[in-house]
């Protein structure tokens, strides 16, 4: 039984680990949430808009970076409760977000 459980813990935190990932890699790449975009802005400056800047710009290129310290995290601390409170505030809130649009009718 407790390698069910197991199991079962590790693939939830899979779960959560990577829907949290996508939503700071969407915060950084796409939201208009006004502190991020000056990061992404000053980012782009400091880079001269070079070939790191694509860390703001790119889905590909920023994940990974935020799934480094996310599963650092999970390892380190062994899937600590405040693993699972950040990560799964961060997973709710994307998908109650894209539940929201997904249901409501577009403006006419």
């Amino acid at each position: 039984m407790a390698l069910v459980t197991h199991t079962l813990l590790v693939l939830g935190a899979v779960v959560v680990g990577v829907i949290s990932v996508a939503r700071l890699t969407r915060l950084l790449v796409i939201d208009s949430y006004p502190p991020v975009a000056w990061v992404r802005n000053k980012w782009r400056e400091i880079t001269n808009d070079g070939p790191w800047s694509e860390l703001v710009d790119c889905p590909y290129c920023a994940a990974p970076w935020f799934a480094l310290p996310i599963l650092a995290w999970a390892y380190l601390s062994d899937l600590h409760a405040s693993w699972w409170i950040f990560n799964g505030w961060l997973a709710a809130a994307y998908v109650a977000a894209y539940i929201v649009d997904r249901i409501t009718p577009d403006a006419e």
